[in-house]
């Protein structure tokens, strides 16, 4: 629907603001997903009396870290998967939150939806801090993990249906970068506190700012529209204008003649809808598994850089400043080249970096080998982002996103087990990250269609259309379609 940005612009001053306050929202998502590294930070121990390493009362050396979840229930020897589990719960929550949090917000809106998963957020974090046992502990960081899902999704998709085409390339890849500096955040909050609790308690609070989105938060007008919320669109369109200043007198009429022009029966879409239909059923598929791919190796080997020799500080502030070089790096790559391009040839690099880490020299060279594959699981990261925004229409996009993110939490809840491979070898880990990349690459060369320079797409026609021998694109000046070869 370009002419919405018609209308409105672009990218004007309305966007520029708006970019800054759902921006802020990442850090809370950076802040609660790389929590782990710190959460579970390894601890040399020994039972005293005894020359065994297990037994129900180890004495911990307190020197790094006062308190983690593994000195607070001595999770050591058997008990040592527990703290994987942790995160694994954490990420189930995730992959739940996207999930539902992306329909909600098809069903009831980008904003009411994103302050309720922030809410969420904030006090599941607070209530983390203070609990006694490992159980009720887990189930906290499930819930904090639902609310980030939906955060993670929504604040995503509101942002890209305000920003037009011209500029969205660029704005998908600049929201990234307060996730990579929250990483770099978090590195130095885990080393000025070194407790557990009061770690968790600091960056649950840090979040309560986020509550002025009650009053200040706008909805999407791509949404307002699509359900048939044409005065409340038109108002709102009417205020973006104004403060881009742009002229407002001709929106009213043009919105409410697109409207009477598009109003035939308009079936209420719902996740169902992305499978019902062969190209949208193989892209939504396809993509689903490329972001599994991606997520699994991009936490996965962010756990396993971590605990490589080394300062865990300076480990975790080098994978940070590595993907914020990435997210830079991604302005240029995605102007200039191809969806697919990037995608293919960033697994196939990202592959051969991961599988490079089992036969290198361990330190700075397997942590230098490391980051590159990190850096281009990133850059894939933001990509299908975008791609998949454009790739899925706006009746369904929070739908397919959620769905895409929520397999990109299998890849998550699945990596801390794969980067504890590394008792039976050197290379077990490395590998079981690095030929999944290579497969990834393979099936969006196959399948996946090329979207760079389409508008976003509005029904599930266009979105079918787009899997076929034509893509729809439409110019700036207007809302024709035209066929052209993929």
């Amino acid at each position: 629907m370009a002419i919405i940005n018609e209308l409105i612009g672009d990218f004007g001053r309305y966007h520029l603001w708006l970019c800054f306050i759902v921006f802020l929202s990442r850090y809370n998502v950076s802040f609660h997903q790389m929590a782990i590294i710190f959460l579970t930070a390894p601890v040399q121990h020994y039972c005293p009396g005894t020359n065994s390493t297990c037994c129900s009362n180890p004495v911990f050396n307190k020197t790094v870290f006062t308190r983690t979840i593994v000195t607070e229930w001595n999770l050591t020897c058997k008990s040592d998967w527990f703290k994987d589990l942790t995160q694994t719960i954490f990420q189930f929550g995730v992959f739940c939150g996207s999930l539902i949090f992306g329909i909600a917000s098809d069903k009831y809106g980008r904003r009411p939806t994103l302050i309720v998963s922030i809410i969420i957020e904030i006090f599941a974090g607070i209530m983390s801090s203070f609990l006694p046992d490992y159980w009720s502990f887990s189930f906290a960081r499930w819930v904090v993990g639902f609310a980030n899902g939906g955060c993670i999704t929504i604040a995503y998709v509101m942002v890209m249906e305000y920003v037009g085409h011209v500029n969205r390339d660029t704005v998908s890849i600049l929201i990234n970068i307060p996730f990579t500096t929250g990483n770099m955040i978090v590195a130095g909050i885990g080393y000025l506190i070194r407790d557990f609790s009061y770690f968790l308690l600091l960056i649950s609070v840090l979040n309560v700012i986020l509550l002025f989105y009650i009053c200040l938060l706008p909805e999407s007008p791509r949404w307002l529209l699509v359900v048939n919320k044409t005065e409340q669109a038109i108002i709102l369109m009417e205020k973006v204008a104004k403060i881009n200043k742009l002229p407002t007198e001709h929106i009213r009429s043009k919105m409410e003649l697109y409207q009477f022009e598009h109003r035939t029966a308009r079936p209420r879409s719902t996740a169902l809808d992305l499978f019902r239909t062969p190209n949208v059923r193989r892209n939504i598929t396809v993509m689903s598994f490329i972001w599994l791919v991606c997520s699994y190796c991009f936490y996965g080997v962010s756990y396993y850089i971590s605990h490589l020799t080394g300062d865990l500080f300076i480990n975790v502030l080098a994978t940070g400043g590595v993907c914020t070089c990435a997210s830079i790096i991604s302005i240029p790559l995605i102007k200039f080249s191809k969806r697919k391009t990037v995608v293919i040839f960033g697994n196939v690099i990202c592959s051969l970096c991961l599988i490079a880490i089992g036969f290198v020299p361990e330190g700075n060279a397997s942590l230098v080998v490391g980051c590159l594959g990190e850096m281009h699981s990133y850059i894939i990261f933001i990509v299908i982002y975008l791609y998949c925004s454009e790739m899925f229409p706006t009746v369904v996009r929070n739908a397919a996103i959620g769905i895409c993110s929520m397999m990109a939490r299998v890849g998550s809840m699945i990596a801390p087990f794969a980067a504890n491979l590394r008792p039976y070898g050197k290379w077990c880990s490395p590998v079981a990250f690095g030929i999944f990349p290579m497969i990834s690459a393979l099936l969006c060369l196959l399948f996946l269609p090329e979207t760079k320079n389409c508008e976003l797409l509005m029904t599930l026609e266009e979105a079918e259309a787009i899997g076929r021998s034509t893509q729809l694109r439409r110019p700036d000046n207007g809302i024709e379609m035209e066929e052209i070869e993929v």
